[in-house]
């Protein structure tokens, strides 16, 4: 078995940097009238995707219609060294937690990319 989030997102181009600075490389494209409709970016056996609401509402209206609206999610990320990958980050990225300790033996950086969703970079050990 795999899973694989898919990011749902006003638009890709902006999120792009972070992943591509993290060390993610596009492994499909597909584009949406003018713009990127969906990313798929691997990095050693490791997938994120994302796609636009307007593609998402051109394939299948009714993934938006459930109870809840589709929002921002949150990813946690495990990296091998955090400083190195915090050191990475494209300029202005928003940093809003720069390092805590957690009580399950994690050391850990928490961010937001361009379309909101927040992401945990997490080191152990």
């Amino acid at each position: 078995m795999k899973i694989t989030p898919v990011l749902v997102v006003p638009a890709i181009e902006p999120v792009l940097p972070l992943w591509e600075a993290l060390g993610f490389t596009r492994t499909v494209e597909v584009p949406h009238g003018e713009a990127l409709g969906f990313v798929s970016l691997t990095r050693d056996g490791a997938e994120v995707m994302f796609q636009t609401e307007a593609s998402v509402l051109a394939d299948e209206p009714k993934v938006t219609q459930g109870p809840r609206p589709l929002g921002a999610s949150s990813l946690f990320v495990q990296v091998e060294d955090l400083d190195a990958a915090v050191a990475k980050l494209p300029e202005g990225t928003d940093v809003f937690v720069e390092r805590r300790t957690t009580f399950y033996g994690a050391t850990e950086t928490f961010l937001r990319d361009a379309a909101g969703n927040v992401i945990v970079l997490a080191q152990f050990g």
